[in-house]
């Protein structure tokens, strides 16, 4: 706490020393709740968005929106509104070996899967994954879409990967693919 004094007039309370302004809490309190009512709360969603699975969200008086693609949770989409289509190359570990693949609906795929870890989702079709199978060629077990863990595979995937989770690119992705179709 500090000796600063709350600058609404009128109050005589203190104001923390750490507070953004000069408010003394239940001051600070109300700016909060007004700036939560204005734009929102960002926390998790109740549940996953249905339009692009993300779980962040702003929670307004009026309902929650989902952060990345702004559908109003409880929304349903019209039976014609089909989700976008992702093609997406995915880098899934198991054990100290990498399948490289490609897939337009990952958690379901994924489910279909024995792996360890999501180690990265690259936009991309069948192309770019026959593209992948080609460059680390020299990684590849046998003739499957599983590979050998290399400085290499693993350097490519951490650049696709860029120190984003995975889910929230997809998101995002989704997000994006929506907005153009409603252009």
């Amino acid at each position: 706490m500090s000796d600063r004094r709350c600058v609404q007039p009128g109050c005589d309370d203190t104001a923390p020393g750490d507070a953004p302004v000069g408010l003394c809490e239940q001051h600070l309190a109300l700016a909060a709740e007004w700036a939560g009512r204005r734009w929102g709360v960002l926390d998790t969603l109740p549940a996953p968005c249905i339009m692009c699975g993300s779980r962040l969200g702003r929670d307004y008086p009026s309902g929650w929106l989902c952060a990345t693609c702004e559908w109003r949770q409880g929304e349903v989409p019209d039976d014609d509104l089909a989700r976008p289509r992702i093609d997406v190359v995915y880098y899934l570990r198991h054990g100290d070996r990498v399948k490289i693949g490609t897939t337009t609906n990952p958690r379901q795929r994924f489910a279909a899967i024995w792996h360890d870890e999501l180690l990265a989702l690259e936009r991309g079709d069948r192309h770019v994954e026959r593209a992948r199978h080609e460059q680390f060629a020299q990684e590849r077990l046998e003739r499957s879409e599983w590979f050998r863990s290399s400085p290499r595979l693993l350097a490519h995937i951490a650049a696709v990967a860029r120190a984003v989770d995975p889910w929230d690119g997809y998101a995002r992705w989704l997000s994006e693919a929506a907005a153009l179709r409603g252009r």
